[in-house]
C-alpha cells in the first residue's frame, strides 16, 4: 500500500448492547440473596460473535449467565474450551439501591476508570495473552424490585487517538485477496473458529506467505511473524454488517497495535461470517494510518475515553418494564392461562376465556365439595370465587378437604376464610372471598329473639346470589339448599347442585326460573304478579318443559335432617374418590352452560341422542342430571322436568316470595308444612292416603281385599 495515498478519517460503527430478560431475573436473585444493599462493582461477562447476517449487526449480549453465582466471584475469562457462538468479554456492573443514587453516578469518572483498565492491559502486555480485555464494557443500573422496572446505561470504553486515524482502501476481502488467498484465508479462519482453544478469541493475526498460503497466529506471535517476512493482517471479529465502516472493536485494537509495536500503517481484516462460515464477500480489508501522537509516550497519561451507548441519538438512560414477565403473580397468570389457550388453539376455538375469567361464582358450602369445586373453577380460568360457610376446620377435614391444613384445624379457623386464603396462596390472581354465614333452613325453627339475625342472613344471601353469575349448592344437608334454590329461581341464576351418598353422587343443573324477565320487576303490583302466576304453565313460550331443580321430585317440604340422628347419620360419610368426581362434573357442567347459546334454558342432552354426533357445542352434550355409583363404576344421565308443586322453584312459591318477601321465608322456616299447604302437596298426600285399589284376583283367598298406597 502506498503511504502517500490520502484517506478519510476512520469512522467506526457503534457497538450495541442487548440485555436479555434472564439477566434482570438473575440480577434480582443476586441482589435479594447475596448483594442485598451492597453497591460494590460486580464483575460480569458479555458475549458477542462475528456478524453472520449481511443485513443485521450482532450485539453484545448480556444473559443470565453473565452474572456471577457469588458477588465475590472473579470473572472467569479463560474457559477450558472456547465457544464459537459466545465470544466472552469482561465487564463491570454498578447497581445502585435507589434511583437517586443511579442518577448521581459520575458516569464520566466511571468510564475513565474502565478505560484505564484497558490502557493498563495494553501497557502490561496482558492483551497479548487475553485479547478480550480490549472490549471491556461497563453497565450502570437501578433495579426496582417492587415494580420490576430497570434503568440502565451501557458503555464500551474506547481510547481515542489524537489525531484520529485515517482509512484507505476499505473493500471486500474477496476483492483485496487473490483467489488463492481467499480460499486459504477462508479455510484457516474456519479452522480457527472450529478449534476448541481459539473459537472465542476475538483478535488474531493472519499471515500470508509468498505462495498465498495463509495461517492464523495469536497476537503474542507477532514478532515471530515479522521475521518470517509474511504479509500480516490484524484481524478481529467484527459484529457490524455494513460495507463502509469497520466495527467498534477496531478502535482499541489500533491503539494497542500503535502503542505496543509502534506500527503506524495497520492493514486489518474485519472478519464476518455467513451461516457460521467465513464469508470473504462481506468481510472487509482496509488500512488505517496512525499519525504520530502523544498517545503512549507518557505511560501515566491515559488517553481520552469515550463510549457511552446512545439511545436513539441521545446519550440517555434506558428503561425497561418487566412487570408483566417478572412479577410472580403475572408470571403465574401467564402460566395458568397457557393450558387454556392451548386448549382453545388445538381443540376448542370457541372457548371464551374472558367470559370464564369474569364470571363470578358463589359456592355455598366450603367442605369436601366446596374445596374441590373451587380448585376446578380456577383450573378453568375462573378468577372470582366467593365461599360461604359457617363451620370451623375440624381435625378430620384436611385429609379430604383440599384447601385446609393441619394448622387450620389446630387454630380452629373458619372454613370460608381459610379456604379463600388458601385459594389466594395457590393462585395469587384469584379474587377469593370467604364469608362466614349460616344459611336459614326449613325445619329449623327460629326463636323470636333470633329472628332479626336470621332475616339479616336471608337478606345477605339474596344479595350474594344476585351479585354473582353462578351459584353452586354444595352444603351437607338437604334443607340448607332450599332457600338458595328459591333465591336462584327468583333471580334466574345459573345454578348447579352436587350431592353425595356413601358411594353414589348426583350432579345437576337447575332449570331457568319460572317467571319471565318481564315479570321480574319487584315494583309491580301484587295483583299483576298473581295474574302472571295464574297464566303460567310448566312450559316456556316454545312449549318445551322447564328443567327441574333439586327439590322438584320431592313430595314433602325439606325438614331438619340432623336432629335425633346418630353421628354416622349426621356426617357426610362418603368414599374418598366420590367428591373429586362429582366436583369435576359440576364444574364441567357449569362451563358447558356458559358456552351454550341458550345458557340455563338449554335443553337436556343425552349421550345417546340421535343428534349428539352433529352437535356444534364445543364441549359436547349438556345433560340435566348426572348420577353415578362407585360401587358399580357406573354413570347415568337423567332428565327431570320441573314440578308445579315444587317447594322451591314452582311459580306459586316464587310468586309468594316476591309478594311477601322475608315474611314468607320466615314462615317457611318455622312451619315446613306451610310449603306443603301452599304448593298443594298436603292435598296430594291426603288423596294418596285415602286412595284405595280393588285387586280382583280370583286365585287370591286372602281376606285383605285392599292395599293402602
Amino acid at each position: 500500500m502506498s503511504s502517500e495515498r490520502k484517506g478519510s478519517i476512520l469512522q467506526f460503527a457503534t457497538f450495541q448492547s442487548s440485555v436479555d430478560e434472564g439477566f434482570w431475573h438473575g440480577l434480582c436473585s443476586l441482589k435479594l440473596n447475596k448483594l442485598k444493599t451492597d453497591e460494590s462493582p460486580i464483575s460480569i461477562t458479555g458475549f458477542y460473535t462475528p456478524c453472520s447476517n449481511p443485513h443485521v449487526s450482532n450485539h453484545l449480549n448480556l444473559l443470565a449467565e453473565s452474572l456471577p453465582t457469588e458477588p465475590s466471584d472473579e470473572l472467569q475469562t479463560a474457559a477450558t474450551c472456547g465457544n464459537r457462538n459466545k465470544c466472552s468479554v469482561p465487564g463491570t456492573l454498578y447497581n445502585t439501591n435507589t434511583y437517586e443514587g443511579y442518577q448521581s453516578l459520575d458516569k464520566k469518572s466511571l468510564l475513565k476508570a474502565e478505560g484505564k483498565k484497558i490502557w493498563d492491559d495494553i501497557r502490561s502486555g496482558k492483551v497479548e495473552e487475553d485479547s478480550s480485555v480490549l472490549l471491556r464494557f461497563l453497565i450502570i443500573s437501578f433495579a426496582d424490585l417492587k415494580r420490576f422496572h430497570f434503568n440502565y446505561s451501557v458503555a464500551f470504553p474506547a481510547l481515542a487517538l489524537d489525531p484520529p486515524a485515517t482509512l484507505v482502501d476499505l473493500k471486500p476481502a474477496s476483492e483485496w485477496f487473490t483467489a488463492e488467498e481467499v480460499e486459504s484465508v477462508s479455510a484457516c479462519c474456519n479452522e480457527w473458529r472450529m478449534s476448541c482453544l481459539t473459537a472465542d478469541v476475538p483478535f488474531f493475526l493472519i499471515c500470508i506467505s509468498s505462495n498465498s498460503h495463509a495461517t492464523i497466529r495469536p497476537l503474542k506471535d507477532f514478532k515471530a511473524c515479522q521475521h518470517e517476512d509474511h504479509k500480516i493482517l490484524f484481524a478481529f471479529y467484527d459484529p457490524y454488517h455494513g460495507p463502509s465502516n469497520p466495527g467498534w472493536p477496531l478502535r482499541n485494537y489500533l491503539v494497542f497495535i500503535y502503542v505496543r509495536w509502534n506500527i503506524t500503517k495497520v492493514p486489518f481484516l474485519c472478519y464476518r461470517e455467513n451461516r457460521g462460515f467465513a464469508d470473504m464477500g462481506s468481510s472487509l480489508v482496509g488500512e488505517a494510518i496512525i499519525e504520530p501522537s502523544q498517545v503512549g509516550q507518557d505511560e501515566m497519561h491515559v488517553p481520552q475515553v469515550i463510549g457511552w451507548e446512545v439511545n436513539g441519538k441521545k446519550k440517555v438512560s434506558r428503561h425497561i418494564d418487566l412487570s408483566t414477565s417478572m412479577d410472580p403473580t403475572r408470571m403465574v397468570i401467564s402460566a395458568a392461562d397457557l393450558n387454556l389457550k392451548l386448549m382453545r388453539w388445538r381443540q376448542l376455538p370457541s372457548l371464551n376465556l374472558s367470559m370464564l375469567s369474569s364470571t363470578k361464582c358463589l359456592l355455598l358450602g366450603a367442605g369436601t365439595l366446596g374445596c374441590q369445586v373451587a380448585r376446578m373453577l380456577m383450573a378453568w380460568g375462573v378468577r372470582k370465587i366467593t365461599l360461604v360457610d359457617n363451620g370451623k376446620v375440624a381435625m378430620s377435614n384436611p385429609l379430604r378437604q383440599s384447601l385446609y391444613t393441619f394448622d387450620d384445624s389446630v387454630k380452629g379457623d373458619k372454613k370460608a376464610v381459610a379456604a379463600a386464603e388458601s385459594l389466594r396462596k395457590i393462585f395469587p390472581a384469584v379474587e377469593a372471598e370467604g364469608i362466614v354465614m349460616a344459611i336459614p333452613m326449613p325445619g329449623h325453627p327460629v326463636p323470636s329473639k333470633d329472628e332479626r339475625g336470621v332475616l339479616d342472613d336471608c337478606t345477605r344471601l339474596r344479595e350474594l346470589i344476585e351479585s354473582h353469575d353462578a351459584v353452586f349448592l354444595l352444603t351437607d344437608t338437604r334443607e340448607s339448599r332450599w332457600l338458595p334454590t328459591l333465591l336462584c329461581a327468583n333471580a334466574n341464576k345459573l345454578t348447579v347442585t352436587a350431592a353425595l351418598g356413601f358411594d353414589s353422587f348426583m350432579v345437576m343443573r337447575h332449570g331457568a326460573g319460572p317467571l319471565s324477565a318481564a315479570d321480574e320487576s319487584k315494583t309491580e303490583p301484587v295483583s299483576s304478579l298473581s295474574a302472571d302466576v295464574e297464566k303460567m304453565s310448566l312450559s316456556h313460550s316454545d312449549s318445551k318443559p322447564r328443567l327441574g331443580c333439586y327439590f322438584c321430585n320431592d313430595v314433602v317440604a325439606p325438614v331438619d335432617s340432623t336432629t335425633n340422628r346418630t353421628l354416622d347419620q349426621q356426617c357426610t360419610v362418603t368414599r374418598p374418590g366420590l367428591a373429586p368426581i362429582a366436583s369435576a362434573l359440576a364444574v364441567e357442567l357449569f362451563v358447558g352452560i356458559l358456552h351454550h347459546p341458550l345458557g340455563i334454558s338449554a335443553e337436556a342432552g343425552f349421550g345417546n341422542s340421535l343428534d349428539s354426533g352433529s352437535s356444534e357445542q364445543p364441549l359436547g352434550i349438556l345433560p340435566h342430571q348426572i348420577r353415578g355409583a362407585l360401587s358399580q363404576f357406573s354413570q347415568m344421565i337423567l332428565v327431570g322436568h320441573s314440578s308445579n308443586s315444587c317447594t322451591a322453584c314452582c311459580p306459586t312459591v316464587v310468586a309468594e316470595y316476591r309478594k311477601r318477601g322475608l315474611d314468607f321465608v320466615l314462615q317457611a322456616i318455622n312451619h315446613p308444612t306451610y310449603l306443603e299447604d301452599l304448593t298443594g302437596l298436603t292435598e296430594l298426600m291426603k288423596s294418596a292416603n285415602t286412595f284405595e285399589l280393588d285387586w280382583d284376583d280370583a286365585t287370591d283367598n286372602d281376606d285383605d281385599d285392599f292395599v293402602e298406597i
